[in-house]
């Protein structure tokens, strides 16, 4: 068998939903020497980890850490984490990710109670509150940002709600933490889970996630025992958590003074997470969140500008994705090879009823820049007219200038 070669992949502008391009400042911080998981730098490492994301998730929440996994990973932790047979679980669905929240649950054995909203909607609050009155959920789950719409979900009363049920609030902020504002503890969120690879600017691979003492009491109820390595006195539960991985007590465990073995800590990850945390409170998250809002208006202004029609509802956008109607007459996938393969550039599909309908095109991150909103909304236009698709000259680029110089006035 002939050896591949060295790893040598191409350069790429992604401009996607994410993955994006990792700030180079992460993927420095990934180059650094591995220690033992017990070290005392490693340690330490992760005891700045937790403070580091208390601040991000603007929570002041104890069990703020990392699960070792992709972001889908910390869903189904947190999910499994809660969820005994049997419990109801109401989940506004408006996107492809309010999908993958049901399934998710419904392997968990829970009995799933749904909220329908036509994609690129929000979901009203007057529709959740009747759902929660019929259902009485133990579990609210909210998608907060889905980028297969590119909506964001207001959650207004929602803690109000909760509180009136007894109902824990769950939030998937993948794809918003960092770029738009979420408060987690002043908005009564129980339990938020998110992600590296979009707004914060690093790899998929560790999911940043935090958990309200009340969260947590439920989760400790769950504690299952491993004879000879839980503390005496530990009670066995009714329904232990069903993952051994996924099993949050014993997460909780390992990131605590005791540092209980759980698993080994992916080091190189805690470093990328570590370093994107680090980055986003050194520029300072208003200011973080404010830079995504003006490349997102930029992206959105120029996008219009080309005389192409934007999907969704605009005074919910997300401010890190715009999704674009692809015109009547084009191939859309044949638009997302050109800029591929012409100009190094990656722009997303969308999923379900979108896919080959929609185009969604990110701009967060180490991405959310003004370079990278021109470049891309150049590039389309080039792409879109070789294509056949008549454009006002430069009219994407010119508009997004104007946002930058309004910006600046």
């Amino acid at each position: 068998m002939t050896l591949p070669g060295p790893l040598n992949p191409p350069p790429r502008l992604l401009m996607g939903p994410g993955p994006i391009d990792a700030d180079p400042r992460v993927l420095r911080a990934m180059s650094a020497p591995l220690v033992g998981q017990y070290d005392p730098f490693m340690t330490h490492a992760m005891n700045e980890v937790q403070e580091l994301y208390r601040r991000v998730f603007v929570s002041s929440y104890q069990e703020t850490l990392l699960v070792d996994s992709t972001a889908r990973g910390a869903i189904e932790a947190a999910l499994v984490s809660v969820l005994e047979p049997g419990d109801r679980v109401l989940v506004p669905v408006m996107g492809r990710f309010g999908h993958l929240l049901v399934e998710i649950a419904q392997r968990c054995g829970a009995e799933v109670h749904t909220v329908q909203i036509e994609w690129g909607q929000i979901a009203p609050y007057e529709l959740i509150a009747d759902a929660m009155a019929k259902v009485q959920p133990k579990l609210l789950a909210v998608v907060h940002g889905d980028t297969s719409t590119t909506v964001v979900q207001p959650f207004d009363g929602l803690a109000e709600l909760c509180a009136r049920y007894g109902t824990l609030l769950y939030a998937d902020v993948t794809a918003s933490i960092g770029g738009n504002e979420f408060l987690t503890e002043e908005w009564g969120v129980d339990i938020a889970t998110g992600g590296l690879q979009k707004c914060l600017g690093g790899p998929s691979g560790s999911a940043p996630a935090t958990f309200s003492p009340r969260a947590v009491g439920i989760i400790n109820s769950r504690k299952s025992i491993e004879a000879g390595i839980r503390a005496e006195g530990d009670a066995v539960a009714a329904h232990p958590i069903r993952s051994n991985y996924f099993d949050m007590s014993m997460v909780f465990d390992y990131w605590s003074e005791r540092r209980l073995n759980h698993h080994t800590e992916a080091t190189t990850m805690l470093y990328a997470a570590r370093e994107a945390a680090r980055i986003v409170l050194e520029e300072g998250l208003e200011a973080f969140q404010a830079r995504h809002l003006l490349h997102g208006r930029a992206m959105l202004a120029g996008v219009q500008g080309l005389g192409l029609e934007v999907f969704g509802d605009l005074e919910h956008k997300m401010t890190n994705i715009v999704g674009v109607v692809i015109p009547d007459g084009v191939d859309g996938e044949a638009v997302r090879g050109r800029m591929l393969q012409d100009f190094g550039i990656e722009i997303g599909t969308s999923f379900g009823p979108l896919q080959g309908k929609v185009w969604r095109i990110g701009t967060m991150g180490f991405n959310a820049r003004q370079d990278a909103v021109l470049t891309t909304l150049a590039a389309l236009e080039a792409v879109l007219r070789r294509e056949g698709f008549g454009l006002p000259a430069g009219g994407g680029v010119d508009e997004a200038y104007r946002v930058y110089a309004e910006a600046a006035a």
